[in-house]
């Protein structure tokens, strides 16, 4: 590789654009945008493993403006010149934000089309037709249904985050507005991991890819300092608040199972002084995003979220994720902690791991290939007065104090002591 094609305009990019990415404090070519902007230039299809976070929204979208600032060719009216999909509202929209960002000093018409708002807005944009439309598939085959979207006219086509649009059921959604689009268009997979499915689905829509690699999971999870707190359900909201004393930790996505935890821990939160919104599938459209907004101010200083809005969260800053409870999927705790270390940035993981989720804590070791340390308050910033017991302590079955603990089971913070410390920061 020489030296110029570590510059963005050494890729190939043009002086627009360019300009664009130095307002927006891009300095230096991630190694996905080495790899894909040049080839993309050229009009090859990409499949490409990469996580967000690298940069990778930056080296499909460049090159896509480039590509169609060079040919003002109009879209028609209900039609596109290029179909992004995302799997989340989220997603979608942050992929039309960071479009607006690059595109800023050329003219293109672009729009994002989800779900989970009225239909209305959606429709009168694409009545004079876009250069890029991003949208949910749910969405944009509802519409193509009532003849408000056409794809005749897309000859680009991206397709971001492709494992999870597995996961999230829209593999079939996807076969059927594939079939919808020119056969002769470039086409562009991104995805994470690569499930079996994902394999077949590339094999069936890109033609002579170029294969980019780039960030595997295990070095992402490298970037993150990792812990667990071995500790009884009953008691992980009180840890949780001890933690949270501490202002180190100032900007901090808290993981739940179900959406029901996730609203109940992000009251309880605030009840005990601590700014936190929470974020999942059953907030509506409007909720979401000014949950995001909140959290990407720090009017809000802890995010409680699901695994299903977790991909949608691309928040700079994040200096903590906290496994309240551990994902039944070990895949879902490399996306879970990829929310912090971001931009080869470093950041801390803490998970609460109690009896019932030890198997989930032996899968999650097992893929990242060692174990998570037992945290303690000089590991984990604010950990507080509350540590878990250390691991030789648990292994021998005895007590932290040096007593047996009973049948050698490791011994566990009683109830009584976690809400005694409680009770005792907030009255101070």
């Amino acid at each position: 590789m020489i030296l110029t094609e570590q510059t963005f305009s050494g890729l190939g990019l043009a002086e627009p654009l360019t300009r664009a990415l130095a307002a927006a404090n891009y300095t230096k070519p991630t190694p996905i945008q080495i790899q894909a902007i040049p080839a993309l230039l050229d009009g090859r299809d990409i499949l490409g493993m990469a996580q967000t976070g690298t940069g990778k929204t930056a080296a499909f979208t460049c090159p896509l403006l480039q590509r169609l600032t060079g040919n003002r060719k109009q879209a028609g009216a209900r039609a596109c010149r290029a179909l992004i999909l995302a799997p989340t509202r989220e997603l979608a929209i942050q992929i039309d934000d960071s479009i607006r960002n690059y595109a800023r000093f050329v003219s293109v018409r672009h729009t994002v089309i989800t779900g989970g708002v009225p239909q209305n807005r959606q429709v009168r944009a694409m009545q004079r037709g876009v250069d890029i439309l991003v949208a949910t598939p749910g969405r944009l085959l509802d519409l193509i249904k009532q003849g408000h979207v056409a794809l005749h006219s897309a000859q680009h086509l991206i397709l971001d985050e492709g494992d999870r649009m597995f996961d999230m059921g829209f593999i079939r959604d996807i076969r059927k507005i594939v079939a919808l689009l020119p056969h002769e268009r470039q086409t562009m997979l991104f995805s994470a991991t690569m499930p079996r499915e994902i394999e077949k689905l590339a094999r069936e829509i890109l033609d002579d890819p170029i294969r980019v690699e780039v960030t595997p999971e295990v070095v992402t999870v490298d970037r993150v300092e990792q812990h667990v707190y071995h500790v009884p359900g009953s008691a992980k909201r009180g840890l949780l608040e001890d933690l949270m004393a501490d202002p180190a930790l100032s900007r901090v996505i808290v993981f739940t199972r179900t959406k029901h935890g996730a609203n109940r821990l992000a009251g309880q939160l605030l009840k005990s002084g601590v700014n936190a919104d929470a974020i999942h599938g059953n907030k509506s459209q409007g909720a979401r995003q000014r949950a995001l907004e909140n959290f990407r101010d720090s009017t809000a200083r802890v995010l409680v979220a699901t695994d299903i809005a977790a991909r949608g969260i691309d928040v700079d800053g994040v200096t903590h994720v906290i496994n309240f409870d551990l994902p039944m999927e070990a895949e879902s705790y490399i996306h879970r902690i990829g929310r912090t270390a971001r931009a080869g940035a470093s950041g801390i993981a803490i998970s609460f791991c109690d009896p019932s989720e030890r198997k989930y804590l032996r899968d999650i070791e097992r893929l990242i290939r060692r174990p998570l340390s037992p945290a303690n308050s000089q590991d984990v910033a604010g950990a507080g007065p509350r540590e878990a017991a250390p691991e030789e302590d648990r292994r021998s079955g005895r007590k932290p104090h040096g007593k047996p603990a009973e049948g050698g089971r490791p011994a566990q913070p009683g109830k009584k002591k976690f809400r005694r410390n409680r009770n005792r920061r907030r009255a101070a």
